[in-house]
């Protein structure tokens, strides 16, 4: 019999949970748990279910079957805002709706109040030092006075990750950040993310991407999806070779390892 109690040492915790709409099966079930220190990327290619599971780790979304535990909560029976500042999130649809006029100072700083775009809150030298600090630890510093509607697609996924950093959370969790990125600005994206994958400090990671090139140096663990179940998850290392690559994606796949970077192309003569 499964015990229904949290494990205190586990950030997140799935105990063969489902997620089911239509009566078609989007995810699941999947076994995982991810600890304070580890840094996840989630892989597979589109309708893997990859968006569906990062959902319920933001207990934005309840499992149709199995356990679920967010920070030792069980996601369907706490209060979503007991978790915003503890979980922080970026992609998605909320960031459709960042105003375009927003100063990205003011954007940073309102992610302590769990509002999105400025109305009424006093903010004082201490939000404004720690947005800085944030911003800055991204290389987005000189953006703070800045609107949003003017930021370029790079700088704008720095500006949204400064935000998720703001309430200091205990896990991160992007969806897709170097989505629509050139290479420039993938690349720069690329190294910011390591660096925060090697600061002891820093919460617990969860990375989504379509794509082994878009992972940051830095990052211990993988999980590869495909048609919602689990083509294989542990150590990035195990998880990331060109077989579990070539189940995943339905096709052979070649896959180098370059200075601790991952690329993968179609095999030749395949």
């Amino acid at each position: 019999m499964t015990t229904e109690l949290p494990d205190p040492d586990l950030l997140l915790d799935f105990r063969d949970v489902s997620l089911v709409r239509g009566g078609n099966t989007l995810v699941g079930p999947v076994n995982w748990q991810v600890e304070l220190d580890e840094r996840w990327v989630i892989l597979g290619p589109n309708g893997a279910g990859k968006t569906s599971l990062l959902s319920i780790a933001a207990a934005r979304a309840h499992p149709t079957s199995g356990i679920a535990f967010v920070l030792g909560e069980r996601v369907g029976r706490v209060d979503l805002r007991e978790l915003t500042t503890r979980v922080g999130v970026t992609g998605g649809k909320e960031v459709e709706r960042i105003p375009p006029d927003e100063i990205v100072e003011d954007l940073v700083i309102s992610a302590g109040y769990a509002v999105l775009g400025r109305w009424r809150e006093n903010y004082d030298d201490m939000d404004r030092g720690q947005a800085f600090a944030t911003l800055e630890s991204l290389g987005a510093d000189h953006l703070a006075k800045r609107t949003y509607g003017t930021l370029s697609e790079g700088e704008r996924k720095r500006v949204q990750i400064a935000r998720a950093l703001m309430t200091d959370p205990e896990l991160l969790l992007l969806d897709e950040p170097a989505a629509g990125l050139d290479l420039g600005g993938r690349e720069e994206l690329v190294d910011r993310l390591a660096q925060l994958a090697a600061d002891p400090d820093a919460p617990a990671l969860v990375l989504i991407t379509h794509h082994p090139e878009e992972i940051p140096p830095g990052f211990t663990h993988g999980m590869l999806l495909s048609e919602g179940g689990v083509v294989a998850q542990g150590l990035l290392g195990d998880v990331l070779t060109a077989q579990n690559l070539s189940t995943a994606f339905g096709q052979q796949i070649a896959l180098d390892v370059i200075d601790g970077r991952y690329f993968a192309r179609r095999a030749r003569g395949h």
